[in-house]
This record gives C-alpha cells, sequence and structure tokens, in this order.
C-alpha cells in the first residue's frame, strides 16, 4: 500500500513538472505573441482615458470613441518614426556610412584631432588605448553586417507593429475582453475581489503610463531648445530619441548622454575641435545634465507620487532589484508590476501587517 502511494506521488510529481516543462516550452515558442499582447496593453491604457474622454464627455458611441483613439495614437507614432527619417539621412551623410572607407578616414581624423588637443595639455591616451588593445576586436566591417540584420529585421517590426494595433483595438473596444480571460483562472468566490483589483491596477497604471509621457514630454522640451540654442542639426529628432531612452530607468540617462554627445561630434565632423566640437559637447552636457536634474527631482516624484503612490526609495530598490534578476527588460517593467502586485495583495491579503504597511497610500 505504502509502495502504491509513493509510487503515485512519484507519477504525479513528474507529471507537473512535465506539464510546467511544456508550458513553458509553449510560452518561449510564443513569446513574439506574448510580447505584442503586453505592448497592446500598455497601448490600450495610455489609451483608455482618451476613449472615456470622447465616450462619456462627448457621448460618441464605443467604437467611434475607440477609432478615434486609436487613429490619435497612430498618427503621433507614425509622425514620431516620420521624425527619424532626417537624421538617418543626415548622420548616413556625416559618417558615410555607405563607405567604410571613409567612415574609417573621419573617425581617424576625430580621433587625431582629440589626441592633438589632449596632447597640447600633456595627456597622452595614444599608448593608453594601444596598450589595452581596446580596439582589436573590432573591424569596419562589422558596420555593414549591422545594418544588414537591421534592414532584414524591418519586415518583422511591420508585422509585429500591425499584430499590436490589432489588439489594442480590441483590448479597447471590448474593455472587458482582457478581464475575462484572467479571471477564468480565478476561483468564482474570488472573482469579486478580482475585478476590483483589475479595475484599480487599471486606473493607476493609465495614469503612471500617461505620466511617464509627460515626463518623456518635458525632457524632450529641454533638450530641444538646449540643442537648437547651439544649433546641433536635427536638434528636435536628438532631442527626441535622448528622452524617450530615459523610459529605461538610470541606464537610459546613460546611454541618451553618450549618444547625445555622439550625435553632436558626428554632427559637426571636419570643423575644428578645440574651437568648435569640444565646447559644443560640453554645453550639450551641461544642458543635458539640467535636464537630468529637473527629471530626477521634479518630473519624477510628480509622476510616482501621484500614480503608483510609491515612496522614491521604494521605486529605487524595486527598479534595482528587477534590473538584478531580469536586466533592463525587468528595470522597464518593475514599477508596473509591483504596483499590480501591491493592489492584489491590499485586497486579498489586507489584514496582514507587512501588507498594510506597503499598501496604506493606495
Amino acid at each position: 500500500m505504502n509502495s502504491k502511494i509513493i509510487a503515485n506521488g512519484i507519477l504525479r510529481a513528474v507529471g507537473i513538472l512535465t506539464g510546467i516543462a511544456v508550458l513553458l516550452l509553449f510560452l518561449y515558442k510564443i513569446q513574439s505573441v506574448l510580447i505584442y499582447i503586453a505592448f497592446a496593453v500598455v497601448i490600450s491604457l495610455i489609451g483608455r482615458p482618451i476613449v472615456r474622454f470622447f465616450k462619456y464627455r462627448l457621448k460618441f458611441g464605443n467604437t467611434i470613441s475607440v477609432v478615434i483613439a486609436m487613429t490619435l495614437l497612430v498618427c503621433v507614432f507614425v509622425g514620431l518614426m516620420a521624425m527619424f527619417i532626417p537624421l538617418i539621412i543626415q548622420q548616413g551623410h556625416n559618417l558615410s556610412l555607405l563607405n567604410i572607407n571613409e567612415l574609417q578616414k573621419n573617425l581617424e581624423n576625430l580621433y587625431r584631432q582629440i589626441s592633438d588637443y589632449l596632447a597640447f595639455r600633456q595627456i597622452d591616451i595614444s599608448q593608453s588605448i594601444q596598450d589595452s588593445d581596446l580596439f582589436s576586436g573590432f573591424g569596419m566591417s562589422a558596420i555593414p553586417n549591422f545594418l544588414n540584420s537591421l534592414v532584414g529585421t524591418l519586415g518583422n517590426f511591420g508585422a509585429g507593429l500591425f499584430a499590436v494595433i490589432f489588439i489594442s483595438f480590441f483590448f479597447l473596444k471590448d474593455s472587458r475582453l482582457f478581464d475575462a480571460s484572467v479571471f477564468t483562472l480565478v476561483p468564482d468566490n474570488k472573482e469579486e475581489k478580482a475585478r476590483r483589483s483589475m479595475e484599480k491596477i487599471k486606473n493607476l497604471l493609465s495614469r503612471y503610463f500617461i505620466g511617464l509621457v509627460f515626463q518623456i514630454l518635458v525632457l524632450f522640451m529641454i533638450y530641444t531648445i538646449i540643442l537648437l540654442i547651439l544649433g546641433i542639426p536635427n536638434a528636435i529628432v536628438i532631442a527626441f530619441l535622448c528622452a524617450l531612452l530615459n523610459l529605461i530607468p538610470y541606464v537610459g540617462p546613460l546611454i541618451g548622454g553618450a549618444l547625445m554627445i555622439i550625435l553632436t561630434m558626428t554632427g559637426n565632423l571636419g570643423e575644428d575641435f578645440s574651437s568648435v566640437i569640444l565646447p559644443k559637447s560640453i554645453y550639450v552636457l551641461i544642458g543635458f545634465v539640467i535636464g537630468q536634474l529637473i527629471d530626477n527631482f521634479v518630473s519624477q516624484p510628480l509622476i510616482f507620487s501621484s500614480s503608483v503612490k510609491s515612496h522614491p526609495l521604494e521605486i529605487f530598490l524595486i527598479i534595482i532589484i528587477g534590473g538584478l534578476l531580469f536586466g533592463v527588460s525587468g528595470m522597464i517593467v518593475a514599477v508596473p508590476a509591483y504596483t499590480a502586485i501591491k493592489v492584489i495583495l491590499k485586497e486579498f491579503l489586507a489584514e496582514n501587517k507587512i501588507v498594510k504597511s506597503l499598501t496604506k497610500n493606495l
């Protein structure tokens, strides 16, 4: 009898592990679809207030409200993508991306100017770079290979964009569609609490994502003003790209700052380094720091306190933990995921002392 029970237990454990393995394999195979759904959820949360405005304030029908909201969002996206065409053309011309020899010549010329400038101030970096063998594994042939791979992904991007727009439309049109798919996994006696949690999560995350849009707009305006004053080519596009990178916590601003400096330098290739390139780069860096200070001490506290209702230190720790566990993607989704978890815990474990402490502001 005991051996039979043990054998059944082993078979059940093996069955459960096999089922979990099959589920994980299935999710891995459809990861593209899961990414499309995740983007569609974000877009639907951003478009939700727009739909509610047209539906309840202007008394439009549900379908018409959704069509207007999606049209506005698609127009904004298309307009932003169109902004990048001049930047690509200009940078392609400046860096001579289609001429590898010319590109190498331009980079060597810029490097020589920097070396001469530092050597004049008794700073010799040439020998240090040679000793470190920093660029031994880098070849100019990597650039056309990268461009070829980039072109190869455009088709997938187009298909993915269509899928995201299609899914977002139905998430907005049938607002209960996503809820119903989730509630099928919830026991009947817990469904009411799940519904309250879902509604609160959607409200909080809608405010959070809209807050992020305003955060990007503030940085975009600051960067644009600075770059236009300094006469940097394609200032508007560069400003938007660097502001958009700010969505990646902590790492994004560093990448954005480096990109802004690089595009400033490459946009002035052929000019004198000490009298033109270096001063402009320094002024751009100062402007970037000003924008980051405004963002860190004004924009972000307002967004986090009013939308997800969490302390800045709490948010900082959650983002760090998300980054350690899942890398950059973990840092991006850390705040929305943490907010959703807090709402669910408050609804289902309201009497727990730790939960009370974490969710007292919700």
